[in-house]
């Protein structure tokens, strides 16, 4: 799945990253713990949270993510949008409730990927 396709199934806005948004994805998790994304996620390349703090941009570098869905309208501060731009990451926010979101990507063909350690 493309960047584009997801920012079109959430009714998302983009951030940062429009120049990447033929980037191709292929799993994705969703979580408002960052120390659960670190322990139990691998191969993930869309994250989902309703976070918005640089921590979450951090996280998703080490994992080698490549987009970030903030979820239920979250609006990161001004910072953390140019940290994940120089990151090359690509941002975006839509309104949708976290468990909607993953649903609706899941339904679409975005799986949840492996879990570390399997």
């Amino acid at each position: 799945m493309k960047i584009r396709e997801i920012v079109e199934l959430l009714e998302a806005d983009v951030l940062c990253g429009a120049d990447r948004l033929e980037s191709e994805v292929h799993s994705a998790c969703g979580s408002d713990m960052m120390s659960d994304v670190l322990a139990f996620v691998k191969d993930q390349a869309v994250l989902l949270t309703g976070l918005v703090n640089a921590q979450v941009v951090r996280t998703a570098e080490m994992m080698d993510m490549r987009c970030i869905v903030f979820v239920r309208g979250k609006m990161p501060p001004p910072d953390v949008i140019e940290l994940a731009d120089d990151s090359g990451l690509v941002l975006l926010s839509c309104r949708e409730r976290m468990y909607v979101a993953c649903g609706r990507l899941y339904t679409h063909g975005l799986t949840g990927g492996g879990v570390v350690g399997e």
